[in-house]
């Protein structure tokens, strides 16, 4: 089996490390926090380093799951970085939603190392981490994406390679888009259902046989309804990532004006505390303007 490195062990790169344990790769781990790695480590198979540099040396494919641009800049580059201790030949693959233009940037700088690249964000959050049933959108070569199939496999459902390297993370910034715009219309169903005196139960029952069905509804309502959004994907991240798809539009001159408009509801969230709070949150955002307490 190959040697597998894993830089972020977060709350999506922990569970997706473990499956690949459980899988038999023989693992080797790297965690900003020491204390998240040996938590890791005690539920899994395998060996923590000290850098990035120490956890890539001797792996065939690296891989990386952390916050955001600078933070994939600073477990890349430099003598700690992972590129650093990486064999020629070796595969470094990025699970991080970050712009197109790191990706790029850092695929020119690996390929000066004779090493692969390829930027894979995902979609399903911590329940699709943990259930090992993430989507997975790859830019990069298709020699360098067939190394990595296989073993992305064991936590995704499906993988699919978009296109050169900055691919995958356009296509994720499309995923970002649609999602918000569902959420919040999910959100205000859900609120004008309520208003409305309507069995809110009975509403979904019958709605998401149509065209008004989704994911979110199948999977969010029931919480939403219970004003529980301690599930997945947080705010903090949401806003994340929508920066990165709005900032992308504007040096293209594409409008997102429903984009724009939920991302400004999400930063009223984060005044309402709730940077942790799940993405379906946004309900609580129309509840607490009826109680005028936004």
């Amino acid at each position: 089996m190959k040697k597998i490195a894993f830089i972020g062990l977060g709350v999506m790169g922990f569970p997706m490390a473990g499956h690949l344990s459980r899988a038999g790769y023989d693992m080797q781990v790297y965690n900003r926090s020491p204390e998240k790695a040996k938590q890791w480590v005690e539920q899994y198979q395998g060996k923590i380093f000290q850098t990035p540099a120490e956890a890539a040396k001797g792996a065939d494919i690296v891989f990386s799951c952390v916050g955001n641009d600078d933070d994939l800049k600073q477990v890349t580059l430099g003598e700690q970085g992972a590129f650093s201790g990486m064999k020629p030949g070796a595969l470094f693959v990025d699970h991080t939603t970050v712009s197109a233009e790191v990706s790029r940037e850092l695929a020119d700088i690996a390929a000066q190392g004779q090493l692969g690249y390829l930027d894979a964000p995902v979609s399903g959050g911590q329940q699709g981490a943990e259930n090992g049933h993430l989507t997975v959108m790859v830019g990069g070569s298709q020699a360098d994406f067939n190394k990595a199939v296989p073993v992305i496999e064991n936590y995704a459902h499906q993988v699919t390679l978009m296109g050169p390297v900055g691919n995958g993370q356009l296509c994720k910034m499309v995923n970002q888009i649609c999602a918000a715009g569902v959420i919040q219309g999910l959100a205000e169903g859900l609120h004008f259902a309520q208003a409305a005196g309507l069995d809110t139960e009975q509403v979904i029952n019958v709605i998401s046989k149509g065209a008004a069905q989704s994911w979110q509804m199948e999977n969010r309502y029931k919480t939403m309804l219970a004003d529980e959004y301690n599930h997945g994907f947080a705010v903090d991240w949401m806003r994340k990532d929508l920066g990165i798809a709005l900032k992308e539009a504007s040096e293209k001159g594409v409008q997102l004006p429903i984009t724009k408009q939920v991302d400004h509801f999400y930063a009223d969230i984060q005044a309402m505390g709730g940077n942790r709070w799940d993405t379906s949150s946004l309900l609580a955002r129309l509840k607490a303007i009826d109680s005028k307490t936004v």
